[in-house]
């Protein structure tokens, strides 16, 4: 049997943990359109062209030098990426606990008291996860992505997305949660702007719950979808997501995942009610995650404390304090998504 409850909780075994259980978990939609990658340090560039439409190339002259093209509509985007970390510690009674169990050679006890240092530090690593979400979903239903801290500071991130791809919110004779709205017109002019602006034709979209349901009730699609319907039997999520790709060529994802921004506290939409988000095939960018402090100071162990990483960037950190006696598990990341499609995107106020 190990000898302290140091060899029990250090930051490789943690590590495996919640690899090991991150590995049967469903990825969050935001994790599959903006893919993890890893940089060093944190600053954070990235290129956006105002337009994906090709330019023909001009004509040229035997024995001339051939023109110089401009980079139209080139941005180069440029931010330090935000910072988030948070502890928990095992502190001295937790640890004469943990000691007793071993003494008596009580396995079970062990395990479970242990076992709940290991939810602890999971719990911490789901909550970067739910940071990275909230951010691409930020992105997709605003344009923006706003941070506030425990101490009530601010840090907004503007993307400088283009105003043309967003529809501020409807007439009260348009909106959604009118019945008699005309939906079909309207998406086809978002669908049409995206392609006027960029050559690409959005292919997917995302709302939520509440929004979806009122397209359920949309007198128009209604209407198309009668010879499927009795008076009895409502409208399907299948049979509504059917008629966008027949309508449209979209594949429409309702998401409804939440989350608690404090423990015991409401739960929070990670995507809004009353928006429609038009997405274009394909990646949207990049969730990029840089080097904590921890990851760049403390990887040696020299200093007395424990360090792996996982989920590309997620530093988890274990060291021992001598006054009073605890243990200590730390999370951090430094990340912010890119988005270099958001010219091909279009976000839409719908009630």
């Amino acid at each position: 049997m190990p000898k302290t409850i140091f060899d029990y909780v250090n930051a490789p075994v943690i590590a495996a943990y919640v690899n090991e259980l991150g590995s049967n978990q469903i990825p969050y939609l935001g994790e599959l359109l903006f893919p993890a990658k890893k940089k060093v340090g944190i600053d954070l560039k990235w290129i956006k062209t105002h337009s994906s439409l090709p330019v023909a190339l001009a004509n040229g002259a035997f024995d001339a030098k051939a023109p110089l093209r401009d980079r139209m509509g080139l941005t180069i985007s440029e931010t330090k990426m935000p910072f988030f970390r948070e502890a928990m510690r095992i502190g001295e009674e937790e640890r004469q606990n943990l000691l007793t169990f071993m003494a008596a050679n009580m396995d079970s006890s062990v395990k479970t008291a242990v076992q709940k240092i290991y939810d602890d530090a999971n719990n911490l690593v789901a909550g970067v996860d739910v940071d990275a979400e909230r951010m691409r979903m930020q992105l997709l239903s605003t344009g923006k992505i706003s941070i506030v801290d425990k101490t009530g500071l601010h840090r907004d991130f503007d993307y400088k997305f283009n105003t043309k791809h967003i529809q501020a919110k409807l007439t009260s004779t348009n909106a959604w949660s009118n019945a008699a709205a005309p939906v079909t017109e309207q998406i086809e002019s978002w669908i049409d702007i995206i392609e006027s602006d960029t050559g690409v034709r959005p292919t997917r979209a995302i709302c939520s719950r509440k929004t979806f349901n009122y397209l359920k009730k949309n007198t128009e699609i209604l209407t198309e979808l009668k010879p499927l319907l009795t008076a009895s039997t409502p409208i399907t999520d299948a049979q509504l997501k059917n008629w966008f790709n027949e309508k449209f060529r979209l594949q429409v994802s309702v998401y409804t995942k939440k989350y608690l921004i404090v423990a015991g506290g409401e739960s929070q939409q990670f995507f809004p009610d009353n928006v429609f988000t038009l997405l274009p095939p394909g990646n949207l960018g990049n969730t990029w995650f840089g080097t904590t402090p921890e990851e760049a100071d403390l990887m040696t162990g020299q200093n007395g404390a424990s360090v792996s990483i996982v989920k590309t960037g997620v530093a988890i950190t274990t060291y021992k304090e001598i006054h009073p006696v605890n243990a200590k598990t730390i999370v951090s990341a430094i990340m912010l998504p890119s988005f270099e499609s958001s010219e091909t995107v279009f976000i839409a106020n719908v009630a």
